[in-house]
């Protein structure tokens, strides 16, 4: 991972904006922070981070709606710090597409090192989008995905945008079709949010893919494993 990465900090509390700040800063990170969702949205019109770190606790809208918003630039990465510890907003926040989530009061060095986690893991999807054409599309079933684009493509018509941490987990079952996965392996970094990370991030997956998410036929779960993608595939250049 390259030094040097721009992280936006959007959070109300000055004290927390910062303990984060001079943390990020002691790893060479550039940041900027942000006190309302607004201020952010309108600076990221301007420049675009490499990851943004978000309370959900914002004084002019929830930050769930920030993220939700966020969600249409597919190569950033979105941490939740949130003083709510309920599972169910770690659940919702990461299905609207965070990569993680870490709960106040928290520890500075953990922040840091779950922000360098997944900076690596953009760096190494940027790193596929740049490699030689030669397998840039996977067919399979009725889909077609992208690469390039992170774009999965049905055949008749309509299209869904992956985030990077989905085109990730995605690609892993794709190089692997018909093949039983577990969670560590479909680990690219060490997920730390929390034990059903794996699991919420393929329910994201399943949404995008499968007519009936709740009785899915391409990804299947193998209990007790992990998951299997059951159509063949073929890698073509694009």
């Amino acid at each position: 991972m390259k030094a040097g990465k721009l992280v936006y900090v959007i959070d109300d509390e000055a004290d927390i904006c910062k303990l984060v700040t001079n943390e990020l800063a002691r790893y060479g990170h550039q940041t900027q922070t942000f006190r309302t969702g607004g201020q952010a949205l309108y600076a990221l019109k301007k420049q675009q981070p490499d990851i943004c770190i978000i309370d959900l606790g914002l004084p002019d809208m929830d930050g769930l709606t920030l993220v939700k918003q966020l969600m249409n630039n597919n190569s950033m990465g979105i941490i939740i710090l949130s003083g709510r510890d309920s599972l169910t907003d770690k659940v919702l926040g990461l299905e609207l597409g965070a990569d993680d989530y870490i709960s106040k009061p928290f520890d500075p060095r953990e922040l840091v090192a779950r922000t360098n986690s997944i900076l690596r893991r953009l760096d190494k999807m940027a790193a596929v989008l740049n490699e030689a054409p030669q397998a840039q599309q996977a067919s399979f079933d009725a889909w077609t995905f992208q690469v390039s684009t992170l774009t999965l493509s049905h055949a008749e018509g309509h299209c869904e945008i992956l985030s990077a941490a989905e085109a990730g987990l995605l690609m892993t079952l794709l190089r692997a079709p018909r093949q039983i996965l577990s969670r560590d392996q479909l680990m690219q970094e060490r997920d730390t949010a929390f034990d059903r990370c794996i699991d919420v991030r393929m329910s994201r997956i399943r949404k995008k893919l499968e007519a009936d998410p709740k009785n899915p036929r391409l990804i299947k779960t193998v209990y007790g494993i992990g998951y299997m993608l059951t159509a063949d595939v073929v890698w073509q250049s694009a």
